[in-house]
């Protein structure tokens, strides 16, 4: 599919960019008049030098790239391509974008040839589609603000053809959805995106006027591109923070090294087949690494006891996820965690704890983080069992208590994750008991700590 893909692309391209050379030849606009007497150059070589000045503009644009956290790269060259489409039209457009986007790492083979072929088509078939969108709309009024108006249309299909070619060629390469590439690698900086177009505008019109003056917009472009980088910094060191606090915890008990790590990968796999959107990714993501962050407060006569704890020792350590929401509470980037960690140890019959939430008053995140906190736990070692389950007997134990402790939807998700592929699937999918109505207290009075047992999760010291 992918192959097919790059080579549909790249035969449309080349297709589009011929076609817009035959009928849409370069607007006067987008000339330079080196000459001081008007007409002393020929017309032709001064359209000549504005596509060269563009095309230049373009590949300075193109030099610095911004990975964005699924993958894609992210440059300022976008507007000086939306500008060579206002002056020049289609063809300028599909010439700048399939020249002036030439990067260092194509010239130094880091780049398969198809690779490169597919990038620069990307950028021309959405280049010479908004220069037709701007022709056909440039005879209906006259005036600068239809000028605007018909500008930002064409930069507005240019922008959404571009993220979907770019959003489908990255995920048939990576094999991550299509819709989580394009809301990954945009939402923070759709913003700066949108900005682009009336600063390309802009960028045309002092062009029109004295073409050297489009030089002073290297300081926004610089800016934008910096706005680029900063995001991508700041996600990247938000979340490498969170992973060292989960590491600090984790490594209070020598048993649960990379717990709080390994709980994220099979949580955020879960959320992956349940098809939870990109947010709720990043929320069990977080979630997974801060959900036992609640673990500091408790003491270490308690936490790394290997005998079965007493009553008092129970109340404590099931006081781990209160104490957890309440840390992170003053963290406002990550109140979209506080329910996963606060109620990652509810029961699905509502014999959990801290609040004995049943069926889907439990939030979806944390019935995913349940599944995923508990069959990690029975596949790793724990002083009150030295011997862990095999992942077959942790399937089994997973079937046994759907509907019981564990969300039977959750359960059937995770058997479709690659952490159980291959391993016979016992099948036990239990029809979740009656739910009590709210009041009742027939399930809400039973003791977690049986069941728990048997599948390893919490029984004495908590996953």
């Amino acid at each position: 599919p992918l192959m097919l893909y790059i080579l549909g692309v790249v035969v449309i391209g080349a297709m589009a960019l011929m076609a817009a050379t035959l009928l849409f030849p370069p607007m006067p606009a987008i000339a330079i008049h080196l000459a001081t007497e008007p007409g002393a150059a020929p017309l032709d070589v001064e359209m000549l030098f504005g596509i060269a000045f563009w095309t230049l503009l373009t590949l300075v644009g193109s030099a610095y790239p911004v990975q964005q956290p699924r993958g894609s790269q992210q440059a300022v060259a976008i507007a000086p391509i939306m500008a060579s489409i206002f002056l020049g039209g289609p063809a300028v457009g599909g010439w700048v974008a399939a020249i002036g986007t030439t990067e260092g790492r194509e010239l130094r083979g880091r780049i398969p040839w198809y690779g490169t072929l597919a990038n620069h088509a990307g950028l021309v078939i959405p280049a010479v589609f908004a220069g037709v969108v701007r022709e056909s709309l440039a005879g209906l009024a006259a005036g600068p603000l239809a000028d605007f108006i018909s500008a930002m249309l064409a930069a507005t299909a240019f922008l959404l053809l571009n993220l979907a070619l770019a959003s489908t060629l990255l995920g048939l390469r990576t094999g991550q959805s299509v819709r989580d590439v394009l809301v990954g690698d945009t939402r923070g900086i759709a913003g700066n995106m949108a900005a682009l177009a009336p600063l390309a505008w802009l960028m045309s019109v002092v062009y029109a006027v004295q073409w050297w003056a489009t030089a002073l917009f290297a300081i926004p472009l610089y800016s934008t591109r910096m706005a680029y980088q900063r995001f991508v910094e700041m996600r990247d060191m938000f979340t490498q923070t969170i992973g060292a606090l989960a590491e600090a915890v984790d490594k209070r008990d020598p048993f649960t090294a990379k717990h709080s790590h390994r709980v994220k990968e099979i949580a955020v796999d879960i959320g992956r087949v349940m098809r939870v959107t990109d947010a709720e990714l990043e929320a069990l993501e977080w979630g997974g690494l801060l959900h036992d962050v609640g673990k500091i407060g408790v003491p270490d006569n308690v936490l790394l006891k290997q005998e079965r704890l007493n009553k008092e020792e129970r109340m404590i350590m099931n006081a781990h996820p209160v104490l957890g929401a309440e840390i992170i509470a003053p963290v406002t980037k990550l109140a979209p965690e506080l329910p996963i960690i606060r109620h990652h140890h509810e029961w699905y019959n509502g014999s959990g704890y801290p609040d004995r939430l049943i069926g889907d008053e439990i939030p979806k995140l944390a019935r995913i983080l349940h599944v995923a906190d508990a069959f990690e736990a029975m596949t790793a070692a724990r002083p009150y069992r030295m011997t862990p389950l095999t992942t077959e007997q942790a399937l089994g134990e997973l079937r046994k208590y759907a509907g019981i402790q564990f969300d039977p939807v959750v359960v059937d998700a995770f058997v479709r994750t690659h952490h159980v592929e291959g391993v016979p699937d016992p099948g036990r999918t239990v029809t979740p008991r009656p739910i009590p109505l709210i009041g009742q207290t027939a399930n809400r009075t039973t003791s977690s700590a049986g069941a728990a047992s048997a599948i390893g999760s919490d029984a004495s010291h908590g996953s």
